[in-house]
């Protein structure tokens, strides 16, 4: 019975190489593709990121305050007995027509009932709080969690407020004396909050002066 005749050795290598060669170029065309899609995408994306963020800010400090990119003009501070944090925060400056109008940072209450509860605050250039709003937190669903502009209204009463010397045995909630409001079932949350924005327009106003340096 005749065996089949072997591939000659010369010839399996070439087939090898033919087959090496157009999975390489099928790599190389794949990559190009997804560099490609990635260039053609990529500033779509870093805009639509962009307007993302400035539409936060707009939340807390109206956008007829400032004309200018405050994505551009930022500092980074440090405050952790302020600011609730260790690590360095970043200050957004605004302005308006070259003229400083305000800040917008976040700030952080440590002491929430669940944990850290992250603020974005918006603060007029004469200390007065244009906006406050809780980017994240781990309140209670139903209780704590009326912190979120979503679920209630109490945020905004932090609106227009300052922190001056006569007011600032005010800056609490009205169980421990205060202006504020707290939450049936849930005060640890409100006081949390309102210490931090107190705590932080206090660090503001000590250092009003290097703000816009």
């Amino acid at each position: 019975m005749s065996q089949p005749n072997p591939i000659p050795s010369k010839t399996l290598w070439q087939q090898m190489a033919k087959s090496a060669v157009s999975l390489s170029l099928f790599t190389l065309v794949g990559v190009g593709l997804l560099l490609g899609i990635r260039f053609i995408t990529a500033e779509p994306i870093a805009i639509a990121q962009k307007q993302t963020i400035l539409d936060t800010f707009n939340q807390v400090m109206p956008p007829e305050n400032y004309n200018n990119d405050p994505l551009l003009d930022t500092k980074q501070i440090i405050a952790p007995e302020f600011l609730g944090t260790s690590e360095p925060v970043t200050l957004y400056r605004v302005r308006k027509d070259g003229q400083p109008t305000g800040v917008i940072l976040q700030t952080i209450a440590p002491d929430g009932y669940s944990g850290d509860i992250h603020i974005l605050m918006g603060v007029l250039a004469d200390g007065r709080i244009a906006g406050v709003r809780v980017l994240e937190h781990k309140e209670t669903p139903g209780l704590g969690d009326k912190i979120e502009i979503k679920k209630s209204q109490w945020i905004r009463t932090f609106d227009g407020r300052n922190l001056r010397d006569e007011n600032a045995p005010r800056w609490r909630v009205r169980k421990d004396g205060g202006d504020f409001d707290q939450f049936t079932g849930a005060t640890i949350t409100p006081r949390a909050v309102v210490k931090a924005v107190r705590n932080t327009l206090d660090y503001l106003n000590q250092h009003r002066d290097a703000l816009y340096d």
